[in-house]
Formats: C-alpha cells, sequence, structure tokens
C-alpha cells in the first residue's frame, strides 16, 4: 500500500492503524487497516475501478462511500451484490468483481456502449417480441447476460432472530438533529431509541466541514456523543437501518442478523439528505465522487481520494470540501461554482487565500479520461449560458479527482411510506414534505435545515412537540430558526451531443433516454420508471429521482411538483430473506399442567401459542415411546392435557339462532346436555375449523375451537354478532379452563373413584353427552367425544385446579395402569380413526366434500355461513380428494407434503402418515385426484431421493370402523 496515500491522524476515525489486514481483490492481493471498508482499501492501494455497469459495462468507482450507489457493488465468496463502501475489510477476505465478461480491467462487453444509439430507452419492449418467434431467438441471449453476482448453491443458512422493542420516541438517523432531539426528549423523561446506519454516531458531523476553520464539527459531535452514550433513558443502535415506516410508528429496524420490531409512541426522522451528483458527460467515470464521499475517505478512513482535483458544486459547502482537500494535501486545481458568486463571500476569499482558483458560472460539461476510461483525466469546463446550456468556448484542466454536488435532497422514504407528500419550492429548488401523521415527525436537512445552527433548533422544536404529545414536561424554550442559503442548484443538469451524461447510474440511463420516454408518451414519472427502468436498480432512486422529475417536468411543460417522484415502497435497503425468516422470539403460554409434564418427562412441542408434550421419553425414541403410550389407550387408560383446546362460552336468548349460523351442522334443536360436531366455513366454502358444541342449558352453549384456530374464530364470532345483532354474548374461555381427556377402556373405571354425584354409566351417560359435576370435588364439565377412538372422558375444570387434577387422576389410575401421553400419540390415534386436522390435513381451499364431511352440513336450515359458496361448489365436478391409504410394514414412509402421481401429473399430496403398532401397517391420508379415490386402487406417492411407492387406497376409518370402542 502506497503510504503517501493515508493521511495522517486525526483523520482516520474508523480505522486502527495498529491492525494491519491483508485480503484479495480478483485474484490480487491488497493490504488494508481494521475499520477499512473494501472500498476505501481498495483507493488507498491506488485501486479505482471496482465493478462495471449494468447495461454498458462501462467502468465504475465509488460515488458516495456511504452505501448509497450501486457503483461498488462486489462478490464475495458466500454472497453477491455486497456494497464495497460499506463493507468491512476482514483478515483473508476473497473478493471479487462481478457483472464482467472477461476481466475487470479488460471488460468484452465493454463495446456495448458504442452501440448506446441502437439500444434506445424501452428498445427491448419494442423489439425482441418481432418477427413472432424471435423471443425464442433472444431469450437465452438476455438470461445469459442478465443478472449481477452469482448466488453460492452449497451455503449453509446461518442464524437470524428478531427482538421486540417498545419505546416512547424512536429517532430514525444520529446526525446533529437526531443526536439533539434524542437528548432533549431523554432529558425530559422520555425512553428513546436511536437507530443510526453508520458505525459511528454523528451523521454529518463524522465528515462534513461547517465553518471555516473546520473545528466546530468534531468539537459538536464530541459533546453530543458524549451526552447521549452516558444518558440512561437513550438506548443506541448503530450499524442499524430503519427499513421501513408501518401504522402506529412500526418500525422494522436490522442490525446485524436481528430484525428489530420496534413500537413507539412517537417517532422521529432525522435521516438527513442525499448529496446529489451533477449529470455531464461521463460524470460515472471512477474517480468522479460526490464531495461528501471524497471528505468520507479522508475523514473517516484516512485515505487521500486524489492528488489533483476539481470541485464542482452549487452550494457553499463545495467551498468547504475544497477547503478539506487542500488541507490534507490535494492539490485544487479549480473550483467550479455554477452559482454567479457563493451566498457566503467570505469563502470565496478564502479559497483564494490559498492559492485556488475560483471559476464561476461555470460547469464541467464533460469528464476526460484515460485510455480504457478507468479514471478521470481531466475536465472540460464551459461558462453556464442559460438553463442547461453553456458556451462553446471551453477550458481543459487536468485533474485525477472530480468532485460535485449539485445540491440535496431529503431521504425522504420512511416518511412517504407514513403519507407524506413532496412539494417542489421552486424558490428553493428542493422538495418540502408534509402532510405526516401526528405521531410521526421529521427534523434537520430532511425538513429542509441545513445550516447547522438551523439544524439543532429544529431538532430542539421537534423533540419539544414530542415530548408534549407523550404528556411529559421540559424547562426549555424554542428555539429559533434563522433564514438560510439556498444549497441546490436549480437545474445541474447538462446535456451533451454526444451523450454518457447519466442521470441513472445502476441503469446507465442518459438525459436523452428520459426525454425520449417522454416523447413516446409516457408523460407520468411512474409510467417513465417503469418505461425506463429508472430508479429500479439498486440504489432505488437515490440520486436519479431529483433529475428525473426535473428532466420530466421540462419536457411535459409542468412544474416539478406536478410530475414528483416515483411512489417510495419498503424496504428502504434491501434486506435478506433470513431476516423475514429468522427465528422469532414469540411469547409462548403453559398450560396448569406444564410442570407435571416436564417432571414425566415430556419431550415438549409448539402448538400455536402453546407448549405441549409430543410424548413422553427420550428424545431419540420418538417411536417408540409414541406406540407405547398408544397401545396404553388402546388396553387400558391413558390422559392427555387439552388445556390448549380453545374453549368458547355462547349465551343468550339466541344463542341456539347464532351457532346455527355460525356452524354448517343445525343447533337449534339440539337437546340440553349433548354435545354436536361443529364444522365451519367461511364465505368461500373453505373450511377453517372444528370442534365439539356442548348445551349446557337452553341459553348456554360450550363451543372448543382448534388450538391454534381459537382466537381467529372468536374474532369471526364477534364480527358476525356485530352484523346479525343477536341477543348472545361470545366469551373466549380457553384461559379460565383447563381440560383433559381420559380415554381408554378402563377409563370409566378410573373417572368413578372421582366423580360419585354424576352416573357414568353408558345408559346415564352416553357418547357425545355432557354433563356438569365435581371430579374429586372440583366443579367440572365432563364430554363424551371420541377424537381418539376409545371410550373417553373431557374433563374442563377452572383453570386453579389444572394440576390438582393431573395428579388426583394419575394417582386414581395408578392400579389400572394409566399413563400420559402426547399430542403426537393423540395424533397417531386420531388418524387410526381417520379424523383430520384443520390446517394439517385442510388447506386454504379445502371444501367439506373433499374431505367427506358433507354429513355435517344441514340441508334444512335457510343459512350458515358459505352457505351459497357450498352449494355452487358442490355442483362443480371435485378435482381431488382426501383419501386414507396403507403400505406394508418396512415400505419406505411418505412424509407429510410428498406428492401424489397420476401418471406424470401431480395429483395431490400426503397430508398426514404414520406408522401403526395397533394396525401393523403404516397408514395415512392424502389428497388425490378424483379418480384415484377408489378403494383398493393403488395410489403412487413420490417419497425421498425420489423413489416410487405404491400405496393402497381404503376405505375409512382404519380402525374400529362401526365405532364399538367409543361407545362402550
Amino acid at each position: 500500500m502506497s503510504s503517501s496515500n493515508r493521511l495522517p491522524a486525526p483523520m482516520g476515525l474508523l480505522i486502527d492503524r495498529d491492525q494491519a489486514l491483508s485480503f484479495q481483490f480478483d485474484g490480487q492481493s491488497f493490504s488494508a487497516l481494521g475499520g477499512d471498508s473494501i472500498a476505501s482499501a481498495l483507493i488507498a492501494n491506488g485501486r479505482w475501478l471496482m465493478s462495471r455497469s449494468f447495461k454498458y459495462h462501462r467502468p465504475r468507482g465509488p460515488l458516495t462511500l456511504a452505501g448509497q450507489d450501486a457503483n461498488t457493488l462486489v462478490q464475495l465468496p458466500s454472497e453477491p451484490n455486497v456494497l464495497a463502501d460499506v463493507t468491512s475489510v476482514e483478515a483473508g477476505m476473497q473478493v471479487s468483481a462481478q457483472n464482467v465478461s472477461g476481466s475487470l480491467d479488460n471488460d468484452r462487453d465493454a463495446y456495448l456502449g458504442k452501440f448506446s444509439k441502437f439500444m434506445p430507452v424501452g428498445f427491448y419492449y419494442r423489439s425482441f417480441y418481432k418477427p413472432k418467434g424471435m423471443w425464442k431467438v433472444w431469450e437465452p441471449i438476455i438470461r445469459k447476460k442478465a443478472g449481477l453476482g452469482v448466488l453460492d448453491l452449497k451455503f449453509q443458512p446461518e442464524y437470524y432472530d428478531k427482538q421486540f422493542l417498545f419505546v416512547d420516541l424512536a429517532v430514525v438517523g444520529a446526525g446533529p438533529a437526531g443526536l439533539q432531539a434524542a437528548l432533549t426528549a431523554a432529558n425530559a423523561g422520555a425512553k428513546v431509541l436511536l437507530v443510526e446506519e453508520q458505525s459511528i454516531l454523528g451523521g454529518s458531523l463524522t465528515y462534513a466541514r461547517f465553518d471555516a476553520e473546520g473545528v466546530r464539527a468534531d468539537n459538536l459531535r464530541q459533546e453530543l456523543i458524549a451526552a447521549v452514550e452516558g444518558h440512561c433513558n437513550i438506548q443506541t443502535l448503530k450499524r442499524a437501518t430503519c427499513n421501513a415506516w408501518f401504522t402506529d410508528n412500526y418500525l422494522p429496524v436490522i442490525q446485524g442478523k436481528r430484525l428489530y420490531k420496534v413500537r413507539a409512541k412517537q417517532c422521529l426522522v432525522a435521516s438527513g439528505s442525499f448529496d446529489q451528483p451533477v449529470i455531464f458527460r461521463n460524470n460515472d467515470l471512477p474517480g468522479v465522487m460526490l464531495t461528501s464521499a471524497a471528505q468520507r475517505l479522508m475523514k473517516l478512513y484516512a485515505v487521500k481520494p486524489g492528488k489533483r482535483a476539481v470541485v464542482l458544486t452549487g452550494n457553499d459547502d463545495g467551498y468547504l470540501a475544497a477547503l478539506d482537500l487542500h488541507e490534507q494535501g490535494v492539490e485544487v486545481a479549480a473550483l467550479v461554482d455554477m452559482r454567479a458568486q457563493p451566498a457566503d463571500p467570505q469563502l470565496l476569499t478564502l479559497l483564494q487565500t490559498c492559492g485556488i482558483t475560483c471559476h464561476l458560472s461555470t460547469t464541467v460539461f464533460e469528464a476526460l479520461h484515460e485510455k480504457g476510461m478507468r479514471h478521470v483525466s481531466g475536465v472540460d469546463l464551459r461558462k453556464i449560458t442559460g438553463q442547461g446550456q453553456v458556451a462553446s468556448d471551453s477550458l481543459t484542466l487536468g485533474c485525477d479527482l472530480l468532485c460535485m454536488s449539485g445540491g440535496y435532497m431529503p431521504v425522504y422514504q420512511l416518511l412517504c411510506q407514513a403519507g407524506g407528500k413532496l412539494a417542489y419550492d421552486d424558490q428553493l429548488a428542493e422538495f418540502t414534505l408534509s402532510g405526516l401523521p401526528e405521531i410521526l415527525r421529521v427534523s434537520g436537512s430532511a425538513n429542509g435545515c441545513h445550516a447547522l445552527d438551523n439544524v439543532l433548533a429544529d431538532a430542539t422544536n421537534c423533540a419539544l412537540d414530542i415530548i408534549a404529545a407523550l404528556g411529559l414536561n421540559s424547562d426549555l424554550g424554542r428555539a429559533k430558526v434563522k433564514p438560510e442559503a439556498q444549497v441546490n442548484f436549480p437545474w445541474p443538469i447538462f446535456a451533451h451531443p454526444k451523450g454518457k451524461d447519466f442521470v441513472d447510474f445502476d441503469e446507465d440511463l442518459q438525459v436523452r433516454d428520459i426525454i425520449n420516454a417522454t416523447k413516446i408518451g409516457y408523460r407520468d414519472v411512474q409510467l417513465v420508471k417503469r418505461f425506463s427502468t429508472v430508479g429500479m436498480g439498486p440504489s432505488q432512486g437515490r440520486h436519479s429521482a431529483l433529475p428525473t422529475a426535473r428532466l420530466v417536468a421540462q419536457s411535459t411543460q409542468r412544474n416539478i411538483s406536478e410530475t414528483g417522484v416515483t411512489t417510495a415502497r419498503p424496504p428502504f435497503v434491501a434486506e435478506k430473506l433470513a431476516h423475514v425468516a429468522g427465528r422469532g422470539f414469540d411469547p409462548y403460554r403453559q398450560t396448569p399442567m406444564h410442570g407435571r409434564h416436564l417432571a414425566a418427562g415430556a419431550k415438549m412441542m409448539p402448538a400455536g401459542v402453546w407448549q405441549r408434550p409430543a410424548f413422553y421419553g427420550n428424545d431419540t425414541d420418538r417411536e417408540q415411546c409414541m406406540q407405547a403410550e398408544a397401545l396404553n389407550v388402546h388396553n387400558k387408560v391413558g390422559l392427555i392435557d387439552v388445556s390448549t383446546l380453545g374453549g368458547l362460552d355462547v349465551r343468550g336468548p339466541d344463542a341456539a339462532e347464532f351457532l346455527n349460523r355460525i356452524y354448517t351442522f343445525a343447533f337449534l334443536k339440539q337437546p340440553v346436555g349433548r354435545s354436536r360436531y361443529a364444522l365451519m366455513t367461511n364465505e368461500h366454502g373453505v373450511v377453517i375449523d372444528d370442534g365439539v358444541c356442548a348445551r349446557f342449558a337452553d341459553n348456554h352453549f360450550y363451543v372448543t375451537a382448534t388450538t391454534s384456530g381459537v382466537d381467529r374464530i372468536y374474532q369471526q364470532m364477534l364480527k358476525w354478532n356485530a352484523q346479525w345483532r343477536l341477543n348472545v354474548d361470545v366469551t373466549n374461555v380457553t384461559a379460565a379452563l383447563a381440560a383433559v381427556n381420559l380415554a381408554g377402556p378402563l377409563s370409566r373405571k378410573v373417572l368413578q373413584k372421582l366423580c360419585t354425584d354424576v352416573d357414568l354409566s353408558p345408559e346415564g351417560f352416553p357418547y357425545l353427552g355432557v354433563r356438569t359435576g365435581t371430579v374429586a370435588g372440583i366443579p367440572a364439565r365432563l364430554m363424551r367425544v371420541g377424537f381418539v377412538g376409545e371410550l373417553g372422558f373431557e374433563i374442563h375444570v377452572p383453570a386453579r385446579y389444572g394440576e390438582y387434577l393431573w395428579d388426583v387422576l394419575m394417582e386414581a389410575g395408578e392400579v389400572e395402569g394409566i399413563r400420559p401421553f402426547g399430542v403426537e400419540t393423540q395424533r397417531l390415534l386420531r388418524l387410526e380413526k381417520g379424523h383430520v386436522i384443520i390446517s394439517q390435513d385442510t388447506d386454504g381451499m379445502t371444501t367439506p366434500g373433499e374431505i367427506d364431511m358433507t354429513w355435517a352440513i344441514s340441508r334444512t336450515k335457510p343459512f350458515f355461513v358459505g352457505k351459497r359458496s357450498v352449494e355452487i361448489l358442490e355442483q362443480q365436478p371435485q378435482k381431488r380428494k382426501l383419501v386414507g391409504f396403507t403400505l406394508e410394514k418396512g415400505s419406505r414412509q411418505p412424509l407429510e407434503g410428498h406428492l401424489v402421481l397420476d401418471g406424470s401429473d401431480i395429483s395431490g399430496n400426503v397430508s398426514s402418515c404414520e406408522y401403526s403398532e395397533t394396525l401393523g401397517q403404516i397408514i395415512g391420508l392424502a389428497y388425490a385426484g378424483a379418480n384415484q379415490g377408489i378403494p383398493g386402487s393403488h395410489l403412487p406417492i413420490r417419497v425421498e431421493g425420489g423413489e416410487m411407492v405404491h400405496a393402497t387406497v381404503v376405505e375409512l376409518p382404519f380402525f374400529d370402523p362401526a365405532n364399538q370402542r367409543q361407545e362402550l
């Protein structure tokens, strides 16, 4: 590494000069320092060319040094499309260029730029489809050329997770505005979360210059950071991105491999603004960068960005950047100001004192380059004669660095996602934001304040508004925001007759491309985007939105407010699917008997929001434990905790009428003391839940629902009753009750020891009967049900007695050989009976006819939810059917989801499958074609490894078809 490229301290806020690293880029070794980004390390080694553009394969180098452009996309061994300007170097890292044909330095596809006039905007829409059939010729060529990086198909998934955060105030952006607002709110007692995209706090204070002396930014940064990091009410997340804004200040914040789900009472966006490029010929060359990028290189990484620089600006910030370059030993060949004069005349004098030539009312018309276009070598300067017009006389200056700033664009994405409206201020030549919800505010340069004093004042005032909204008090008075100089040059676009004046660096779109799109008829900026692809690249319009709006407005003879910019949708930056799929730390619930299950050696499993025993025994002995538990239920007696089943009390004079409308069966004449199967469909005739409806009194029904579906069903009941206005009350009592199922041929004998006030005989308590009484002195609801296919009693008691009930039943059944059984065993037992589990054996399209549930539909009542749809569906030819199948013991066992075939076509899938020791064979349920459900026929199922097994279709149920055992 050339030591002359490294600047002395205090430059280099992010680097560790004592930590030397080495890495490889395109097979060549480079040195770096700890804290370097890939891009800063390469530039420190004199390497500027890092990528090739997507369309024309033009050489590209860093533009922003802040991850805001696609010019530094590189390939890591396990990950494509990595931003080299914000990705830290690691020892031994292997980095390579992407989207390259041949080599990065000598890309064979670079010739494409010479044919740009034959590839006008949207040419692919109008060319590749004709003559008829030509798309088949073009498609493989386009597919070969398309795409950027290369996926590692051997990549092993990594651990990602989620976390919830609840705060009074979330501040997005830790620049001067964010720091000041966070401090002001925290001092008033607010709990504040500060989200910063970079690895250090300070935002523009870490790289920009705000005064001629160059000391204010650093002093203010240290003062604010010391106060923030020492404040007990402020939590900071660095290297974190707030990726969207959703209703009620729900903010997904990504930090590393964690997704924070933030809920904030108030939100303040202090995200700053994007430095904007100037549009001229070859403005995409390596060595052409934003002034803020050059300042970042120096102040964050201690890298000297060039030897001889030209600074092109439309505001006073360019003068301050020129001073930074000059002080760090970069020869500033010229400062080129597109304005007639700076807002602060003293800056002009100061630069002239430093020997820097200043050209006013002048612009760069073309960036010159060395052979191969691998770096900028000079500039062609022209006097500005009108909007976008220049004189014919030119001045050529040699340089190896061209810094540019045409102004600023507020980071508006989150704000517009919240419903904010952008309006263009013609006098200031910049966008302003309005129409935000009351719980969301904006401050700093995103709010149009650019002078540092105004940024701090605006942040203080916003914080005071937030403090008041939170009901807190502050003794601070409102700060005064003073008038300030304009920072945006009205028209920093200078189209060149030879083109290559890029508006969108990602998509290689030139000025004429945008104008031609409007001439073809696409006047709306949204249509211009879709026709030309402007703003659709990785940068998502960060630097193309403003010039595109200006060009479309001019071409269509409208003002820029009418044109606007394209819709900003989440996410703000690309996020990995791993963040969405990462482990969620969801709260879970435990039944009152949870401790007893653990003590008995239960292997726990999630069931909806609950923890339930899967089986009892060693993790590795699932099959053995499950079969033993099932045989014990068949031969003796078993006990299962069913407290997680949904419980809904439906009371009132209209209770029967209400259930008659909600469920498919008839409930108006259901006798008191009896239960009935309850199947529910939605308006589309799709099965969405089932359970048992027990009638304890004329006006009192107790309905069970599936564990995972009860909350949804409860909401459905409330929704329908709000429309029907029946005299009925629905209460979710799931958490209020604990329940067990005592099942097996000896279950009555066990229960009789504890329940003496209820006649438990077959005549006194028949199958599907319900009773109230006491069990071991506990008030209980008793129901005779048969989900597991054996004589059984469900016992529902107040939750506080759940553990006691479990203990007395286990003690009472000791002589009879009672043992607990888990959910996995229950599912095997119900499978033997052919009972479906909603959401396992059904999907979002399952109708009653497909699962042989038409017997559960009343044909005489005038209405139930979904009745009309069910009738229409029954008139249509049935395409699939849930069937039972068997396989001989020792066969390859299908798994849930394995495909059922009909010839070479997929006709269905396996929904449930287990081996049954009771039956001595593999049994299962599967969807198959309507013509494949004939008992005795063979069902082809493709299992692991592509092997085919041929199951036999059988009548359901598999076990005890006459239901003799459960009616004992």
